[in-house]
C-alpha cells in the first residue's frame, strides 16, 4: 500500500464529486448540464456529446446540434425523459433549451442535491481511507512494518482524507453559492 496510491484514489474521488455538482443546474446555461443524458441510438446509449455539438449561444440558452439529422427526435425525446426539467425546442434542424430562472424552492432543492453528491464524494474518501488503514493495520500485525512506522501511516492518512474532504466541502461552498445567486 503506497500513500502516492491513496492520494491518486482520493484525488478521483473529488474530481467526480466536481462532475457531480456539474450536472446541477444555476439559472445559467452551460453544456455541462447534458452530461449525463444518454440517447438511445441504434439500441446502444449514446452520451449526448458524442452525438451533437452543444453550444451555449446566451446566458440562457442552450442549442444541440446532431452530426446526424436522423437522430433529432432521438436526442430530443432522451431530453424530455431525463431529470433536467428541460423542455427541448426541435426546429427540425436544431434543439434549443431554455434555460427557465430557478424558483427559490428549486434552488433549494438543488442545494440539497449538492449536499447528497458531497456526502456521497466524503463517503468515498472514507472508504479509501478506511481500506488503506485496514491494509496498513494488516501489514502491522504480520510484522512487516514496525508499530511505530504504522502510527505514523495513519496519521498520514488520516491528514490526507482531512485534506480531500475539505476541498469537496470547499466544492460544495462554491455550487451553493452558485445556486443561491440569483
Amino acid at each position: 500500500m503506497k500513500l502516492a496510491d491513496v492520494e491518486i484514489h482520493m484525488q478521483k474521488a473529488v474530481e467526480s464529486a466536481q462532475r457531480a455538482f456539474n450536472t446541477i443546474r444555476t439559472g445559467r446555461a452551460s453544456t455541462s448540464l447534458l452530461d449525463r443524458v444518454m440517447v438511445e441510438y441504434y439500441g446502444t446509449p449514446t452520451p449526448l456529446k458524442s452525438l451533437a455539438s452543444i453550444n451555449t449561444p446566451d446566458a440562457s440558452t442552450i442549442s444541440i446540434q446532431p452530426y446526424d439529422k436522423g437522430s433529432l427526435n432521438l436526442i430530443e425525446k432522451a431530453i424530455s425523459l431525463s431529470d433536467l426539467g428541460l423542455t427541448p425546442n426541435n426546429d427540425g434542424s436544431a434543439i434549443r433549451l431554455n434555460i427557465p430562472p430557478l424558483t427559490s424552492d428549486r434552488r433549494k432543492e438543488f442545494v440539497k442535491l449538492a449536499g447528497k453528491f458531497a456526502e456521497e464524494g466524503k463517503v468515498s474518501i472514507r472508504n479509501i481511507r478506511r481500506d488503506a488503514v485496514d491494509s496498513v493495520r494488516k501489514q502491522e500485525k504480520n510484522h512487516e512494518i514496525p508499530e511505530d512506522e504504522s502510527k505514523d501511516l495513519q496519521d498520514k492518512l488520516q491528514k490526507m482524507t482531512t485534506k480531500y474532504t475539505e476541498r469537496i466541502e470547499a466544492l460544495l461552498a462554491e455550487k451553493e453559492k452558485d445556486i443561491m445567486t440569483v
